[in-house]
């Protein structure tokens, strides 16, 4: 007899579990009991007491049922929050405020629980410290006996992008020397770029942005390039492995050499692209071209860059980069092109 009061006592109270629990039933009759995390029009996640969290395609879901409030967000912009259940192929949301309203589940871009709502909408804002990602590069080579050749190559890289806006930083040198006996020059590579921008998005597609940019090169007799542009840009391509970002505009250019300066109005044409290969690896791409509208037609200066990263660990990662700066009108005795290969460790960061 204990026994079956026992049994019974457990069958209660499984029952009650899931009568106080969410479930999703997938297209195929499988049915999920848990608490739902958080969804977009891809994947749905949910918290089981067995196994943990389980994520589900977004297209299989066939019902959802939560006894828990959930916010759900709507392709109008607009957020409904409630007990959400499903009737006649509609997610039926029952708010406090206005009673229970009927969602089409195309019309449903996320689903979020409190907690992840909460997080949503301090992503919307956050402080100006919070958000960064980006990553330290370092390369270092040594070679001595018949060569004695110092390299050492250093990049610096981070990013905040919230919905609406986005400041990247940068920074990289690159410095060399041949310590051979009689080596002539023995700084073989001395250039320092650096730079920032700020863009904010006008639309899904159109943004502005303004931003300054510096350079040295000692080799080429140059003490400071800098470069003052802001513009319009565009997002031709933006998905969750490729980026293709389009800018143009004016820029104000100031170039100091060692045996004279000059200042310069400049158009500033480019375009950025990325593209996430497999699991671990990043592909990055730059190219701009700066044609001068002050002085002779004709002349212009371009930056390429391309560059990957590939990640070893939670931090750590294995980077290659190429980086080329063309000039049309280099002072005598220097040349047209300084090409910067480099390769070494990445050290990420996340705030």
């Amino acid at each position: 007899m204990c026994k079956v009061r026992i049994w019974a006592v457990l069958s209660v109270f499984a029952f009650s579990s899931a009568l106080f629990a969410d479930q999703v039933v997938l297209k195929n009759g499988d049915r999920l009991t848990g608490t739902i995390t958080k969804s977009d029009d891809k994947t749905l996640l949910i918290k089981t007491e067995f196994a943990g969290d389980v994520t589900v395609q977004w297209p299989a879901v066939q019902e959802v049922s939560s006894t828990q409030p959930l916010h759900v967000a709507l392709a109008n912009g607009k957020t409904v929050s409630g007990p959400v259940t499903t009737a006649d192929g509609n997610f039926v949301v029952a708010t406090p405020a206005t009673g229970t309203v009927n969602v089409a589940k195309t019309d449903v871009t996320a689903l979020r629980s409190d907690a992840e709502q909460a997080d949503y909408e301090k992503s919307l804002h956050p402080g100006l410290l919070q958000g960064w990602k980006g990553g330290l590069n370092v390369g270092f080579a040594l070679t001595a006996g018949n060569s004695e050749t110092q390299n050492l190559a250093l990049a610096f890289l981070a990013d905040r992008k919230t919905t609406h806006d986005d400041i990247s930083l940068y920074a990289n040198s690159v410095y060399s020397t041949n310590n051979a006996p009689g080596a002539v020059p023995n700084v073989t590579a001395n250039a320092i770029q650096a730079g920032a921008r700020y863009s904010r998005n006008l639309n899904p597609r159109l943004f502005v942005f303004v931003g300054p940019d510096f350079q040295t090169d000692a080799l080429q007799e140059l003490n400071l390039r800098s470069v003052i542009t802001g513009g319009f840009g565009f997002h031709a391509i933006k998905t969750d492995k490729t980026t293709l970002d389009l800018f143009a505009g004016p820029n104000y250019t100031h170039e100091s050499y060692i045996n004279y300066s000059d200042s310069f109005l400049a158009l500033t044409l480019g375009e950025e692209f990325t593209r996430k290969v497999g699991a671990s690896t990043v592909v990055a791409q730059k190219f701009y071209i700066f044609p001068d509208l002050t002085y002779t037609p004709g002349q212009y200066r371009t930056t390429f860059s391309l560059g990957t990263v590939t990640k070893l660990g939670k931090w750590l990662g294995w980077q290659n980069s190429f980086s080329d700066i063309y000039v049309s009108n280099p002072p005598p005795g220097t040349k047209t092109n300084d090409i910067v290969l480099t390769t070494g460790l990445n050290f990420a960061f996340i705030h």
